[in-house]
């Protein structure tokens, strides 16, 4: 173990930090993370809507949702080559990059131009289906135009006024991208972003499986064991993620049943989440009866925020991160209570959950009982008793030691 800690602390996760700070990953990390509010937005229409049930006449908020939370690709599309012309120092060109980014989206959705003049879109490729199509459309118009920063039609010396030789320079990438767009879209007859969605297709599949979703689940908790913050990573869960839950929304609608296990809601506002990744709120339960004075301390402090599912508080300040005694049992909730979430809901015993629920501060148990009903709420209690068991022996082990340098420190003093 302190041949791991050792490797982790100085190789890995300096490389990690290293790959995460890298302009590009940054970017589209922080890309997505802007777009969070409109993801709100859907969330709360969702959490209101159900008092359809029991106000009659209410009326229907479906088109907040449908344009906020819906038009996601969009908003991904500009602000992707936007963040990284940013990140770049080229704020000359990054609402150019930006607006670029939705030409290109736009035309890859293939719409469908009418004798009257009219073009219709499908409405749905907007939204989370289109993500990754906005996300590579981002990262193209970004690149071009970074090819292109240097490239000027006009010499050092030019009398002509700053602004109009920036606009002539910017017009030959610009061209170029919307040029190629034009060729595979209407030239060629591409439909690329049903290319692209089949293509990650795979990806989506393996993602939604017993091992993918033990995978997302274990992927986070164990950088967040080494003191890496999940949203790191959460970005890029994101993909599978959103499109996940609109696909099972779609699918309710339809009068079916969703399919997909993995998704945020699953995660975050169901039962994976209890207290934040990694299932610190029984352990800090536990550090309120702790002999300790310290974990005690650090119970008291960190309940409320963890109530709310934040628990960095406790994951830097117990410490969990870098702390083998907390670390493993951390490891081992989040192997078993995927597993037995997972078979929960594939097996019928609790409902998966159908509702866009970004709202993942919400206390668990309030959430999951909208998500999942009342056989969500005794899928909880099951999951619980589970985390608790986990952490108990653990949490003794480690009182016992703190209490006992507490005593060491106090007779020397």
């Amino acid at each position: 173990m302190d041949r791991l800690m050792k490797w982790m602390n100085e190789k890995f996760a300096p490389r990690l930090e290293a790959f995460t700070n890298n302009v590009w990953v940054s970017s589209i990390q922080e890309a997505i993370m802007v777009t969070l509010p409109m993801i709100f937005i859907g969330s709360f229409v969702t959490l209101i809507s159900i008092l359809k049930d029991f106000i009659p006449g209410m009326p229907d908020l479906t088109p907040i949702t449908t344009f906020s939370f819906g038009l996601l690709g969009i908003f991904i599309a500009f602000l992707t080559p936007y963040t990284v012309m940013q990140k770049k120092g080229r704020d000359k060109i990054k609402l150019i990059a930006g607006a670029t980014g939705i030409s290109l989206f736009l035309m890859l959705l293939k719409p469908v131009t009418n004798e009257d003049g009219t073009i219709q879109f499908i409405m749905e490729r907007f939204g989370p289906s289109g993500m990754i199509t906005a996300l590579l459309v981002g990262v193209a118009v970004a690149v071009v135009l970074n090819v292109f920063n240097n490239f000027s039609f006009f010499k050092e010396d030019s009398t002509l006024p700053e602004f109009i030789m920036e606009w002539f320079d910017f017009l030959v990438p610009i061209a170029i991208i919307l040029t190629l767009g034009w060729v595979l879209v209407y030239q060629l007859n591409f439909d690329i972003f049903n290319l692209i969605v089949s293509v990650f297709e795979p990806v989506n599949a393996l993602g939604q499986t017993l091992w993918g979703f033990l995978l997302f689940n274990m992927i986070g908790v164990a950088l967040y064991s080494f003191g890496v913050s999940p949203w790191v990573i959460i970005p890029i869960f994101y993909a599978i993620w959103i499109p996940a839950i609109e696909q099972n929304a779609a699918l309710v609608a339809q009068g079916l049943e969703p399919v997909n296990i993995n998704t945020f809601e699953t995660f975050f506002s169901g039962w994976l989440g209890v207290g934040g990744l990694g299932a610190t709120l029984p352990l800090i339960i536990l550090f309120l009866f702790a002999k300790s004075q310290k974990l005690k301390s650090i119970g008291r402090a960190t309940l409320v925020p963890s109530l709310f599912n934040i628990n960095e508080p406790v994951i830097y300040g117990a410490p969990i991160a870098f702390n083998p005694i907390l670390m493993i049992p951390m490891w081992i909730n989040g192997i078993i209570t995927p597993i037995i979430v997972y078979l929960a809901l594939d097996l019928g015993f609790a409902q998966i959950p159908s509702k866009v629920f970004q709202l993942w501060y919400t206390p668990i148990g309030l959430s999951t009982y909208l998500m999942s009903g009342f056989n969500g709420l005794i899928l909880l209690a099951v999951v619980l008793a589970i985390i608790f068991a986990v952490w108990y022996p653990f949490y003794k082990i480690y009182d016992a030691q703190e209490l006992k340098k507490e005593q060491e420190e106090a007779k020397q003093q």
